[in-house]
């Protein structure tokens, strides 16, 4: 069945992601494929997924690694045979070029030349693999954004709403100028955009707080809407950050609505805002300036409704009508967890199926694991968290997720799946924080 297609067998297809990250902190590069040696085994790795049964898989073709310098020319040669590799065993790529990253060392994302820079090389991946269908040109452009520019994480190491409209718009603008360059090749190529769709939860004190961060998670793809008009929530925002109208008017002017949208979703997305701050560690404290609060996972807070990974598939549906996927499915835990939670999700994407609502794949995300996440990827390396392969001996050695993924693709229809029920995240024990019920909000 290929994407795009009505399923007639309502369920979804199993699909694939390896961790790929590429942030900069500064001058450092952190690249994951290199942390877990994916280069060095390259074809090898792509056979090992293929046992899976996957039918498409997200695979990076990154801008820093290919394009090292303006006039640099470009060594294809052991990309071109990961993708070959993975078109002998029919997985069909969905191609990334930048993830997290802030491009090559001539540039970075505050730089004016960035979007036309990013999209002259989106348009040489596309010359030397015109056969490519679906692209995701720039991973999770908010969260970058926030990351790189709000918070300071990363490279330019920014802590101001400046840097972070300049950011976003800089990643949103490369992506839309990529896709036009990517179809004078293809015209038949289609944008499969991701994003981290959190959602934040308050107390009522908070909850001008909680719809700011609830209406910025959608930017991503309003932008490419061509949503951010006059009247938008953002809009007054942009101008007051030093946002032209004209760089406004340029996604209004070149709307690049995605084909798929790829929701992103981990146990830590959604969020919990409350001002009692003296309840909660000091790690866990900050503000806006306005009032200090706590900023903790909400997953850790008992009586807040309307969590989970249902609840923001079905808003992104009810915002768009745009088909779906969830195309990062991880959790940092034992096996038994990760089958658990690949199960829920995998059921909860059958469910919506069942309802209309279409939701093309499922990815099991980080096949090879990641590093460094548990610290937000500030250090080299860093914590290994497994996938469904386990590299820390050097080696991948398949986890019990490899036969449970496998199992899934042979049969998408599967129904004893794992008790999720049995999962830290619906355990009692995970309530650190105890929040009397009158002290939330869910915002709508």
């Amino acid at each position: 069945m290929l994407m795009g297609q009505k399923s007639t067998n309502l369920t979804p297809e199993v699909w694939g992601g390896i961790e790929c990250s590429f942030n900069r902190v500064g001058d450092q590069y952190m690249d994951q494929l290199l942390f877990s040696d994916h280069y060095r085994r390259g074809v090898a790795d792509i056979e090992r997924f293929a046992s899976l049964g996957i039918t498409a898989m997200r695979y990076p073709v990154l801008w820093e690694r290919h394009k090292t310098a303006p006039s640099a020319q470009i060594d294809w040669s052991w990309t071109e045979q990961q993708l070959h590799a993975m078109q002998h065993h029919r997985i069909r790529p969905i191609v990334g070029l930048l993830h997290h990253g802030n491009g090559p060392p001539y540039t970075n994302l505050l730089r004016e030349s960035f979007a036309d820079d990013f999209a002259a090389y989106a348009l040489e991946v596309a010359r030397k693999f015109p056969w490519i269908e679906y692209y995701t040109p720039i991973n999770e452009p908010l969260t970058t954004a926030r990351f790189c520019g709000l918070y300071g994480l990363w490279f330019p190491h920014c802590r101001n709403d400046q840097a972070f409209a300049r950011i976003l718009l800089n990643q949103m603008k490369g992506t839309v100028l990529a896709m036009e360059a990517i179809r004078t090749v293809n015209p038949h190529a289609k944008l499969l955009q991701t994003e981290d769709f959190s959602k934040t939860f308050s107390t009522p004190l908070l909850d001008y707080q909680a719809d700011f961060e609830n209406e910025r998670r959608w930017l991503t793809i309003d932008l490419l809407f061509g949503k951010v008009m006059r009247g938008h929530y953002f809009w007054a925002y942009f101008k007051s950050a030093g946002i032209g109208e004209k760089e406004l008017a340029f996604f209004s002017d070149h709307p690049c609505p995605p084909h798929i949208i790829g929701a992103d979703y981990y146990h830590t997305s959604e969020r919990y805002l409350d001002e009692d701050i003296m309840r909660y560690p000091a790690e866990k404290r900050g503000g806006n300036g306005r009032h200090q609060y706590a900023d903790v996972e909400a997953v850790r807070i008992r009586n807040l409704h309307d969590r989970g990974p249902e609840y923001r598939l079905r808003e992104c549906w009810d915002r768009y009508k745009l088909p779906l996927a969830v195309t990062e499915v991880h959790v940092n835990g034992s096996p038994d967890d990760q089958i658990r939670w690949f199960s829920e999700v995998w059921s909860i994407a059958r469910k919506l199926l069942a309802e209309g609502i279409p939701v093309k794949g499922v990815t099991a995300w980080a096949l090879l694991g990641s590093y460094g996440w548990n610290n937000l990827l500030v250090y080299p390396n860093g914590h290994y968290e497994p996938g469904a392969f386990h590299i820390s001996a050097g080696i991948p050695v398949a986890t019990p997720l490899v036969p449970f993924i496998r199992s899934l693709a042979e049969n998408p229809a599967l129904t004893a799946l794992p008790d999720a029920s049995k999962s830290w995240w619906h355990a009692e024990e995970r309530f650190i924080y105890d929040t009397v019920l009158s002290n939330w909000r869910s915002i709508a």
